[in-house]
């Protein structure tokens, strides 16, 4: 149930869509998390200003998911993100915020009922 939201200024392909996801379903590892219950979303050709300019190449994630979002946890996960970033699409990490958003179970709704 963690859920990956990621906006990026690129247009992307469908193989660099599915190799971000991928990618991602690894990095969630770092909060004891698997890819089975794992959601992406990948928002591309997404307009983002950073200091005032905008962005040819630049990102915004949001990591949501039940439970506890160590500090120490999410460095690592900020740094996989980055990496991932760069490597399939362009965008320097200096170019990328990201957000982490723990939730509890009965604040996240899934079939009908909440965790």
């Amino acid at each position: 149930m963690p859920f990956v939201d990621a906006r990026i200024t690129a247009v992307l392909t469908d193989e660099q869509k599915d190799a971000i996801k991928a990618d991602l379903g690894k990095a969630v590892s770092t909060f004891g998390k698997g890819e089975s219950f794992l959601m992406v979303g990948i928002a591309d050709g997404y307009d983002l200003w950073l200091g005032g300019r905008k962005l040819d190449q630049g990102a915004y994630v949001s990591f949501s998911m039940i439970g506890d979002t160590p500090d120490a946890g999410c460095a690592e996960f900020s740094a996989k993100v980055c990496d991932i970033l760069e490597r399939e699409a362009g965008v320097p990490g200096s170019n990328v915020y990201i957000t982490f958003h723990p939730m509890a179970n009965t604040r996240w709704g899934w079939n009908g009922g909440t965790f």
